[in-house]
């Protein structure tokens, strides 16, 4: 594993314990709250109430990026995320992540307070996303995506699912490093729902600790997604808490160190009491 990071005075130790970072979708459309948290101080109060609840990081997101979603322009998402973002910077002692594919914004974004850049495409929408986030010298997050959120789900054949994930993972952290990413500023995240059936999503979860091998900390983003739906048979987002709750346990058992939720302090007390199980028991292991 990459040594522990530090963000914004806050050292995260990876392997200790689980992490929780709290979605702020500053979206009309996004799939569970899309609408909610558009303005600064609605946005604000919802930051705060997660950094209570025990959100160690906030991202923030101006584009949409559930299935279907329509692509903004450029303008667009600088207008939604640089007033949130000033403000947040100015209230808010935590981390704050950029949720964007776009270059222009995670530099913008950078320069507004973010400290972190969470990438869905994994660095590949923007030919210029690696380069400048090795010279704003912060963390990246690379994702597993095929396609777009427009076609993605039309891209769900895989030959092995967890081998080309990993594959990919390989070479754009590969990437980012050749960039100048520092390799101890790389976080992978396997892209839960992103261009992944139904099935595939129940293997990540499975096989999620095969991703152990590219020794970067894992993000994980189960939370109010189609596929707990279709489990509970429950086709508001809002009603899958509990779903979450068990996917979020899963997801701890098996090496997550980040996971990326809407519900925070309900997937807090499942990351205190899923910590307590397995992550004391496999050290006390590695410690005999």
């Amino acid at each position: 594993m990459t040594p522990n990071l530090i963000i914004r005075e806050r050292c995260f130790e990876w392997g200790q314990r689980t992490y929780l970072m709290g979605v702020l979708n500053v979206t009309p459309d996004s799939f569970s709250d899309g609408g909610e948290f558009i303005t600064t101080t609605t946005a604000l109060a919802q930051a705060q109430a997660m950094i209570a609840a025990g959100a160690d990081i906030i991202d923030v997101g101006g584009q949409s990026t559930r299935p279907g979603a329509n692509q903004i322009t450029l303008i667009e998402e600088l207008d939604r995320i640089l007033p949130v973002l000033q403000v947040l910077r100015k209230e808010i002692p935590v981390p704050i992540s950029i949720d964007t594919t776009r270059a222009v914004v995670a530099k913008a974004a950078v320069e507004a307070g973010a400290d972190i850049v969470n990438d869905i495409s994994g660095g590949i929408f923007d030919p210029d996303m690696l380069l400048t986030v090795a010279r704003m010298n912060v963390p990246i997050i690379l994702m597993h995506l095929r396609g777009n959120p427009q076609t993605m789900q039309q891209f769900t054949e895989y030959q092995d699912l967890i081998g080309e994930i990993y594959s990919f993972l390989t070479k754009q952290t590969a990437a980012a490093t050749t960039a100048g990413i520092d390799q101890g500023k790389i976080i992978i995240d396997p892209g839960i729902g992103f261009a992944k059936n139904y099935e595939q999503n129940l293997e990540i979860f499975r096989r999620l600790p095969q991703l152990h091998q590219l020794n970067c900390p894992i993000l994980v983003g189960p939370s109010r997604k189609s596929f707990i739906g279709r489990i509970l048979n429950q086709p508001d987002p809002k009603a899958r808490v509990w779903g979450t709750a068990a996917a979020c346990c899963a997801a701890i058992f098996n090496g997550a160190d980040i996971l990326r939720v809407h519900d925070v302090k309900e997937m807090r007390d499942v990351s205190l009491v899923a910590d307590a199980i397995f992550r004391q028991s496999s050290q006390v292991l590695l410690s005999n």
